[in-house]
């Protein structure tokens, strides 16, 4: 029996990726949850698994193919016999990474592209070379919307067939105005100056997960009056908390690290804290006051900053903590994080530490209205009961959205951070 596999839901808003890696080839015999295709969308990069056993019998899409939800990808005869090896299909799996050197392929369906080429004078031919467009507008419809720093597979078609007419551009523009929203994913950017005058330059284009990290991080910067708290917390004991625990974290499978001991903390100060596990609603001149305390991680990758979810924190041990950061850092890494692994944080932890820095300003990941910034520890002299000794003092940095939270309510949250993390015996209280 001949069975169709499509491309299954991905995530809530997400309807389509860009296929980065084709997994199989025809005539291999794939298991139930094999991965058959690498799918890149805005929010992450992931293996699409088979939902049944099967030979390969055809393969219906290609590298750099954009896929929508409920488009086939490839077809399997769930009757054939099983064949060949597994050794032998372990020498096609490590081909996966072959696609990402293709990244200099702009991805279809993505107009950014060809808008932020013609701004920049490309010349037409090269424009032309791109993959088609996976939606229906006339040309003069695309200039349009070139023009108005609108991403037209963004909009929606009014028009038999879903084709999009200048009108349904126009009032896509209007309704992103209306929100207070920039048109194109971020401000109309100028035309950049003819680099080559002065030199040797190098194109190229960005991956859609680097388009959707500078996309949410414009739009946040533009409609986020931000301010940064800056502050710092001795964490002596904290340290020696985690030596002597470390040891049984890495036992279960985890790492106890600054990191997974604030994840315990924010928690509990966002409970202490309702107005930093909430929302801004601008349209209905509403806050949203979340009930739930879910906590995202900020992860360096080689494709950008991603951020898994950690979900309900709260009713989490520091132990269980530690093992799951540490599991969905690894699927960061390894782009096996799936987009519903990344949605529904309502405050992130941003820890710069291990790399450097006495501080820095993060940007609050919309719609939070909050975020931590955690810097490198460095030893400093202090006074604890009139003696001067040695102390490990770690920097914080506080981004908060001043509409709903005030520069005291911030300091106060912060503080309340600082105190947990020098005092761990408050932990084992709260615990």
């Amino acid at each position: 029996m001949i069975e169709d596999v499509k491309l299954p839901e991905i995530s809530e808003n997400v309807e389509s990726g860009v296929v980065t890696g084709v997994l199989v080839k025809e005539g291999d015999f794939v298991e139930k949850d094999s991965p058959l295709v690498e799918l890149e969308t805005e929010k992450a990069t992931f293996e699409v698994p088979s939902p049944v056993a099967g030979k390969v019998v055809e393969i219906s899409v290609n590298e750099e193919d954009e896929v929508q939800v409920g488009q086939v990808i490839v077809k399997l005869d769930t009757e054939a016999e099983q064949a060949p090896p597994e050794p032998e299909r372990a020498t096609d799996v490590e081909t996966i990474e072959e696609p990402k050197a293709k990244e200099q392929t702009p991805p279809p369906a993505q107009e950014e592209v060809k808008a932020v080429k013609a701004e920049q004078e490309r010349p037409p031919q090269e424009t032309k070379t791109l993959p088609a467009k996976a939606v229906s507008a006339a040309p003069a419809v695309r200039q349009l919307a070139r023009e108005l720093g609108i991403d037209i597979s963004r909009v929606s078609g009014s028009q038999p067939g879903g084709r999009i007419s200048a009108e349904d551009v126009k009032n896509h523009a209007k309704g992103l105005i209306a929100s207070g929203g920039p048109t194109g994913g971020g401000r109309i950017s100028k035309p950049l100056p003819d680099f080559t005058r002065w030199g040797r330059v190098e194109r190229q284009p960005m991956t859609v997960t680097r388009r959707k990290i500078a996309e949410t991080l414009t739009y946040a910067w533009s409609n986020i009056p931000h301010v940064t708290q800056h502050d710092q917390t001795d964490i002596t004991e904290l340290e020696r908390f985690r030596a002597e625990y470390a040891q049984r974290i890495e036992q279960a499978g985890g790492k106890l690290t600054v990191t997974s001991i604030l994840l315990k903390v924010v928690a509990s100060a966002l409970k202490a804290f309702p107005n930093f596990n909430a929302s801004v609603d601008a349209q209905s001149n509403e806050i949203i006051f979340k009930k739930y305390y879910h906590v995202g991680v900020a992860v360096d990758t080689d494709r950008g900053l991603l951020v898994p979810v950690i979900r309900d924190a709260d009713k989490k041990s520091i132990l269980q903590l530690s093992v799951e950061l540490t599991d969905l850092a690894e699927k960061a890494r390894n782009n096996k994080l799936t987009p519903e692994q990344m949605t529904g944080g309502n405050f992130t932890i941003s820890n710069l530490g291990g790399i450097g820095g006495t501080g820095f300003s993060p940007i609050i990941y919309w719609p939070q209205v909050a975020i931590l910034g955690v810097s490198r520890a460095s030893r400093q002299a202090a006074y604890v009961n009139g003696e001067l000794r040695p102390r490990l003092a770690l920097p914080l940095s506080l981004s908060y959205d001043h509409r709903i939270i005030d520069g005291a309510e911030s300091v106060r949250f912060v503080r309340w951070i600082a105190q947990r993390l020098e005092q761990p015996f408050l932990l084992a209280i709260e615990e």
